[in-house]
């Protein structure tokens, strides 16, 4: 019989991508991309797509490798059981997005815009997200993992079972955040844009204390 610690950690634990073998997807020409289109059980990859503005795209079941997406709105995108593999997504608009069991690898994503997106079960590993927006987003069971996040603005953002290993996130923005049981204590910065009623339970290390010091009214000698 198992245990609540049990169904505790399971439930702490990502789910990753229900994708079938890479091997197996057919690959997917694509030129361009209409509102509501739909995209399932295929591979994308080794292309360039500039100049892009549609609404509510689906992808579900899709592997993104080596493609770059330019100069384009892409709002309401909804994205299930995708993988994003070596893609360059910077300054894309993704605003309100639906994140579900997706991957992003080895991306960059310097100023993609995910204000009011929603992220369930996402991991975001050794990409570069400087001045990326998640303002006003909801993200559960989220993990960025030997990421950049310096300036990256999650401001209220909603934080449940979000977390941070081995990044740097210099002057990220956390105001309207609450903090409590977020772990930062293995990234880097010198300085983040908080509220001090936000900061209770935060678990930061003692070198990183100096950084909130000044939140607090202290002086360090």
């Amino acid at each position: 019989m198992k245990n609540k610690s049990d169904k505790a950690e399971k439930n702490d634990k990502i789910e990753t991508p229900k994708l079938p073998d890479p091997a197996l997807l057919p690959p997917q020409h694509l030129d361009s991309l209409q509102t509501k289109e739909e995209y399932s059980r295929c591979q994308i990859s080794d292309i360039q797509l500039e100049y892009q503005e549609a609404e509510k795209v689906s992808f579900d079941k899709v592997l993104f490798k080596n493609v770059t997406i330019s100069e384009s709105t892409l709002r309401a995108i909804e994205l299930t059981d995708v993988i994003f593999e070596n893609c360059d997504l910077s300054n894309v608009d993704f605003s309100e997005a639906f994140v579900h069991r997706t991957e992003f690898r080895q991306c960059k994503m310097i100023g993609t815009d995910f204000t009011r997106a929603r992220f369930q079960n996402v991991s975001v590993t050794d990409s570069l997200c400087d001045f990326a927006s998640f303002r006003f987003g909801k993200l559960k069971l989220t993990a960025f993992g030997q990421c950049s996040l310096n300036s990256a603005d999650y401001y209220q953002a909603d934080f449940q079972k979000v977390t941070f290993e081995d990044c740097t996130m210099d002057q990220a923005v956390m105001a309207g955040v609450k903090l409590k049981d977020t772990d930062l204590s293995s990234c880097e910065f010198t300085g983040l844009q908080v509220d001090l009623e936000d900061l209770p339970g935060c678990i930061i290390s003692a070198d990183q204390a100096a950084s909130f010091a000044g939140l607090l009214g202290l002086v360090i000698k």
